[in-house]
């Protein structure tokens, strides 16, 4: 079969970052974020958290191809943060809420 085995979907390859940053040469406070081996379901919540964020002007994201096992997130914020402080602060607030979560189910 063509397909690629399943471990690639979760797996990062030896060398590869989990998280790499780019900014936007045309935009100001503008920058995408590739996410390895990561789909829909961080995606969506990512993108969701980061628009609770006021400095968030555009957060938005896409998968380039199905049998790329990436995502593509694309942050603009005004001049009173960066693209990566709005990232690793929606990251951090994630995590705070999913333990959170975890706490209340544990009860």
């Amino acid at each position: 079969m063509n397909a690629p085995d399943r471990y690639e979907r979760f797996v990062v390859p030896e060398g590869v970052k989990k998280v790499s940053y780019e900014r936007d040469t045309k935009i100001i406070n503008a920058a995408s974020f590739t996410i390895e081996r990561e789909d829909h379901t961080i995606g969506n919540v990512l993108r969701m958290q980061l628009h609770r964020d006021p400095n968030v002007l555009f957060a938005g994201y896409k998968l380039p191809h199905p049998l790329q096992y990436k995502i593509l997130v694309r942050i603009h914020t005004t001049s009173q943060s960066s693209p990566a402080q709005a990232y690793n602060q929606a990251i951090n607030d994630v995590d705070k809420e999913l333990e959170h979560l975890k706490n209340l189910l544990e009860v």
